[in-house]
C-alpha cells in the first residue's frame, strides 16, 4: 500500500461559488489511464487541449480545456492533469465525482484499476507535494499561502519575493558560511595534536562575526515581513463618546461604526483592517469604559478590556473638550491606571486628544497627539505613530514575506552563535562547546527551509492552506 504522500489526489483547485471557469486538479503517478478515461485521450503535455470531460456512460459532462504535465515538470513534481471547465458548482462537483469513480475503473489498455487509491486531497497537500519533490523549499511553500492571502499590495509583492526564493538565497547563504566554519572546527577536533592555533588561523572569530553582522541583517528585513504578513492589531480606547467609533471611520474611510452622541452607543466590537505604507493595521473600535448597571453594555465593557489584553497597541482616546473637567479627569486617571495595570508594552500605548476642532485652545499634554476624528486633522500623525509602534522602518522594497516561526528560528541561531562567540574568545577555547553551538545555530537556520523541519510541524503548515493548493 502506498505511502499517504504517494497516493493520487484530486480537488477543486478554485474558490467555492459561480465563476467563468473552474478547476479540478489531480496529482499523481502517471495519469495518462486517467486521462484517457475522462477526457478519451491523453492531452499533448504541457498544452492546452479543447476536450469533451466524459461520463462513465460516454455522455459529455462540459466541455473545457484539458492540460496534462507530465513529472517531474509540473507544480508537485508528479504527473498533473488540470480540467477547466465551467464555474459551476455542480459541474465542478460532477468532474470531481467523476475523477473518483473513473480511478477505480479498469483502464482497457493495460486491464489494470485506472488510478487507484484516487482520494481527495486535504488542505495545502499539492503544496506540500511539491516540497517533499523538491519543487519549493519549506519558506517558498510557506510563501505561496501568503500570496494567496495577502491583503496589501506590499505583502503580496513580499510574498511573490519569498516565493521566488529570495528569503530562501539569504538563509542559504548563512547556512553555508556556518557548514564552512562547522567544517573547520571539526576538522581540528578530529586532529587534536596539530600545534596550530586553529581560530587565529582559520580566522573563526572573524567568520563568525560575518555570519553574525549578515544575520542581523536578514533578522530586519524578516521583521518587517512579519508586520506586512500579520499586520498590527490596534485597539481603540476611552471613555463613552469621546470619539472612537467616529475615528475607526475616519481610519477606515467609511461609515463602518453607528455614532450618536448618547453615550454607550458601541456595544461590542466593531472590526476593520486598513492599510498604512502597505502594512496591515486591524483596527478594533470597542465599547466605552465606564461602571454601568445594563448587562449589555457591561459584557462590552468586559470584551474591551479582553481585546486590550491582546493588542500591539493601545489608542487612548481623550475628549479635548472635556479635559479640564473634574468628574471626567477624574475617571480617565482611573481608567489610565487599569490601563498600566495590564502591562501593555513601553510605548505601544499612545494617548490621543480628539475633538480639537471644537476645542483649539485646550492644551494637549506632552507626547500626546491632538486629532479631530470628524476633519481629519492629526490623523497623518496617528498613521505615523502606528507604524513607529508597530516597528516599521521603510517601504517595502526588498523586504521578503516572513513568518513568526521564521523570526523565532532566526533568534535561536543569534542565541547560539552569541553563544559560539563566547567560546571563540576563551584564551584556550572549548573547540567541542563551540562545534556544539554552531551544529544548533545549523539546525534553527535549517528549519526555516525544511532542512531539519519534524513532520509534526509540516502537518500543521500545509493543514492551514487552502483545498486544491
Amino acid at each position: 500500500m502506498p505511502a499517504r504522500h504517494e497516493e493520487p489526489i484530486v480537488a477543486i483547485a478554485t474558490a467555492s461559488g459561480r465563476g467563468a471557469i473552474g478547476i479540478v486538479r489531480v496529482s499523481g503517478r502517471d495519469l495518462r489511464p486517467l486521462a484517457r478515461a475522462i477526457c478519451g485521450e491523453v492531452p499533448e503535455p504541457r498544452r492546452a487541449t479543447v476536450l469533451p470531460f466524459l461520463a462513465g456512460d460516454g455522455d459529455a459532462l462540459d466541455r473545457g480545456l484539458a492540460i496534462y504535465f507530465a513529472a517531474p515538470h509540473s507544480y508537485t513534481g508528479e504527473d498533473v492533469l488540470e480540467l477547466q471547465a465551467h464555474g459551476g458548482t455542480v459541474v465542478l462537483q460532477l468532474l470531481l465525482s467523476r475523477c473518483l469513480e473513473a480511478g477505480a475503473e479498469v483502464d482497457p489498455q493495460s486491464g489494470l484499476a485506472v488510478q487507484p487509491g484516487l482520494r481527495l486531497a486535504e488542505p495545502g497537500e499539492f503544496t506540500e507535494r511539491a516540497f517533499l519533490n523538491d519543487k519549493l523549499d519549506l519558506a517558498q511553500a510557506e510563501a505561496v499561502a501568503d500570496l494567496i492571502e495577502a491583503s496589501t499590495e506590499a505583502a503580496a509583492r513580499s510574498a511573490s519575493r519569498s516565493l521566488s526564493g529570495a528569503f530562501s538565497t539569504e538563509v542559504d547563504t548563512l547556512r553555508d558560511a556556518l557548514i564552512d566554519l562547522r567544517m573547520l572546527v571539526e576538522a581540528t577536533l578530529d586532529f587534536p595534536d596539530e600545534e596550530i592555533d586553529f581560530l587565529e588561523r582559520a580566522d573563526a572569530r572573524g567568520r563568525l562575526g560575518r555570519i553574525v553582522e549578515t544575520l542581523t541583517a536578514v533578522l530586519g528585513r524578516a521583521r518587517q515581513g512579519v508586520l506586512l504578513r500579520e499586520g498590527v492589531k490596534v485597539v481603540l480606547a476611552g471613555q463613552p463618546n469621546v470619539g472612537k467609533s467616529s475615528l475607526l471611520n475616519a481610519l477606515a474611510g467609511a461609515e463602518l461604526a453607528i455614532v450618536t452622541p448618547v453615550p454607550g452607543t458601541t456595544r461590542d466590537r466593531i472590526a476593520e483592517t486598513i492599510q498604512i505604507e502597505g502594512v496591515p493595521i486591524h483596527v478594533v473600535d470597542t465599547a466605552g469604559l465606564r461602571d454601568t448597571v445594563d448587562e449589555v453594555e457591561r459584557i462590552g465593557v468586559a470584551r474591551t478590556w479582553s481585546e486590550i489584553s491582546g493588542a500591539d497597541a493601545v489608542v487612548f482616546l481623550h475628549d479635548l473638550s472635556r479635559i479640564d473637567e473634574a468628574t471626567y479627569a477624574g475617571e480617565e486617571a482611573r481608567l489610565l491606571e487599569q490601563l498600566v495595570s495590564q502591562r501593555i508594552v513601553p510605548g505601544h500605548l499612545i494617548h490621543a486628544y480628539n475633538k480639537s476642532d471644537i476645542a483649539a485652545a485646550a492644551t494637549v499634554p506632552a507626547g500626546g497627539l491632538a486629532l479631530s476624528a470628524k476633519t481629519g486633522n492629526g490623523l497623518s500623525d496617528l498613521r505615523r505613530k502606528l507604524l513607529e509602534v508597530a516597528g516599521w522602518q521603510s517601504a517595502p522594497e526588498g523586504v521578503f514575506m516572513a513568518r513568526t516561526r521564521h523570526l523565532d528560528a532566526l533568534h535561536r541561531t543569534s542565541e547560539h552563535l552569541r553563544i559560539a562567540g563566547l567560546h571563540a574568545d576563551q584564551r584556550d577555547a572549548a573547540l567541542e562547546l563551540l562545534a556544539e553551538e554552531l551544529r544548533l545555530a545549523h539546525e534553527a537556520l535549517g528549519e526555516i527551509t525544511g532542512a531539519f523541519t519534524p513532520d509534526d510541524l509540516l502537518g500543521v503548515i500545509f493543514s492551514r492552506f487552502c483545498i486544491g493548493k
